[in-house]
């Protein structure tokens, strides 16, 4: 008798998984990333990653979800035993770390939906953000006192991904992602309407689409594209897993696996003639070339987009509120996701209640994010997000990839378990990404990005990552990431806390404790 939750149709696990894939990063990053990288010939490397990269660690991911039929930890644990348990909990580390300062960002787009309604931003737009929003006074490494204008925010969103999350994988999770997706996609379509129609958005698609094969050849670019489509799906930091674990007995893997990397995709294209047309009326409007005005990340949607929203010929109001009202949907989804991971992780390993999870999980997500509620929340959370998704997801996913395809070979159990109860059946195309390709690009950025960061911190003539210090650096980012590896150990010596129920797994997948 199956006594894992399970999601209620394939709808729901597909909307699910593309609702995780589909975040923040895909609206500010992927544009940006986009043009710097070759225009429109980028997306000839970005396919190319999408099929050796992003899709087979998707199969790979949901099939061992489906296969040992548990979170994270516990299914790197059937899957090698003690010694490799701890690598589950890395991941769910990660997410945790992610979740924490996710969230904050989720309350900024609450916030400035709600400035949306009078245009509170005003017109220096930038200034408004880090003095009046933020109120960022205190120097990198203090905290000084709340922001309220994040604070309230942010208690709302943790009060809305934990009461989803109570409620469990169908009632909770799959209905949410039934009623934000849709929402999400709908207000995006609007959005791309409207800035496609705008002055000089001709202009701006243009700059986005026009190719530079030349680009192409540089190895850089190519590496662009692996991190894109690597940071973009929520591959290699629990999510995946964890979900396909909900999965039925019988279901398409292969076919899912395909479904979420093109959505996700589609998403992001989307998401670059959006944001590309609209940096297109902005060039028109200050008379400059468009890529004057492209930048990414929060600077984009904080600054860049109140300002363009000032000057749009009508409807400001309104377009402001749905454009940061989707950001808030896309967070949301994957925050759902983050959460789900440690959520699923306490619930396997200490054999305690769903709700208990919850609560212990994400009520400590939730007091650790009030850090980046204060007046120095910011430098906090860019030096954690730097180097927890640097040296935590993609080192992550490199470790993971070669402990499977290289010391486990369980690629061809994998791929049996797939082709069994897929109707895409697995060709040497898959073994080869995995066990070549994605080791050989993860490795060769891994290594750029551990040089250039190591000699930053010991050689203070070329300054470390954002200018902070030294001791900044050191206990605001490497120790963030170090210290989910060394949590993630400890928690894999701990004992297991076995129900009758997982017995019966165990005995059913045949690995055993």
């Amino acid at each position: 008798m199956e006594s894992r939750s399970q999601w209620g149709t394939r709808a729901g696990f597909i909307l699910a998984a593309v609702g995780s894939a589909i975040g923040l990063g895909n609206i500010w990053r992927f544009p940006s990333v986009a043009f710097e990288n070759g225009g429109g010939a980028f997306f000839i490397p970005y396919l190319v990653a999408l099929l050796t990269a992003g899709i087979p660690i998707l199969i790979m991911e949901f099939t061992m979800g489906h296969k040992y039929r548990g979170s994270a930890p516990l299914t790197f644990k059937r899957m090698g035993g003690k010694k490799t348990e701890w690598i589950g909990w890395w991941a769910v580390l990660v997410s945790f770390v992610i979740s924490s300062y996710y969230s904050v960002i989720i309350a900024w787009a609450i916030s400035y939906s709600v400035f949306s309604f009078n245009l509170n931003w005003g017109s220096d737009t930038e200034s408004f953000l880090f003095n009046d929003y933020l109120n960022l006074t205190v120097d990198p490494g203090q905290t000084g006192s709340f922001v309220p204008g994040v604070l309230i925010p942010l208690i709302i969103v943790w009060i809305v991904v934990l009461g989803i999350l109570f409620k469990g994988v169908k009632k909770g999770i799959e209905v949410a992602n039934r009623i934000f997706i849709p929402a999400l996609i709908v207000i995006f379509l609007i959005i791309v309407i409207r800035a496609i129609t705008l002055p000089g958005a001709i202009e701006g698609l243009n700059a986005f689409f026009a190719p530079d094969f030349n680009a192409i050849m540089e190895p850089d670019v190519w590496v662009a594209a692996y991190g894109q489509i690597f940071f973009s799906l929520s591959i290699a930091f629990a999510i995946m897993i964890t979900y396909s674990s909900y999965l039925p007995k019988k279901t398409d893997l292969t076919n899912n696996a395909f479904i979420v990397g093109f959505g996700n995709s589609s998403f992001e294209l989307l998401c670059g003639i959006g944001v590309f047309g609209v940096l297109g009326f902005m060039a028109a409007q200050q008379n400059v070339a468009v890529d004057e005005v492209v930048t990414g990340g929060v600077g984009l949607a904080f600054v860049v987009f109140p300002a363009i929203i000032n000057q749009f010929p009508a409807l400001n109001e309104l377009f402001g509120f749905l454009f940061f009202a989707s950001l808030v949907l896309a967070g949301l989804t994957s925050l759902m996701s983050i959460t789900e991971t440690y959520v699923a992780g306490l619930s396997d390993k200490f054999g305690v209640s769903r709700s208990k999870a919850v609560l212990f999980g994400g009520g400590t997500a939730a007091v650790i994010s009030l850090l980046f509620a204060t007046q120095g929340g910011l430098s906090f959370l860019d030096a954690a997000d730097y180097f927890i998704n640097q040296f935590g997801v993609a080192f992550l996913g490199l470790v993971e990839v070669i402990l499977i395809a290289w010391f486990l070979r369980k690629l061809n159990t994998f791929k049996d378990h797939a082709d069994e109860i897929s109707d895409i059946r697995l060709g040497p195309w898959w073994t080869i990404s995995l066990s070549v390709i994605t080791p050989v690009v993860l490795g060769y950025t891994m290594f750029g990005l551990f040089r250039q960061n190591l000699l930053k911190l010991f050689d203070t003539d070329t300054g470390n990552y954002g200018n902070y210090s030294d001791t900044f650096i050191m206990f605001g980012g490497w120790f963030v990431a170090g210290g989910a590896v060394v949590i993630a150990i400890l928690l894999s010596l701990t004992r297991w806390k076995k129900t009758e129920a997982e017995e019966e797994e165990t005995r059913k997948t045949g690995e055993g404790y």
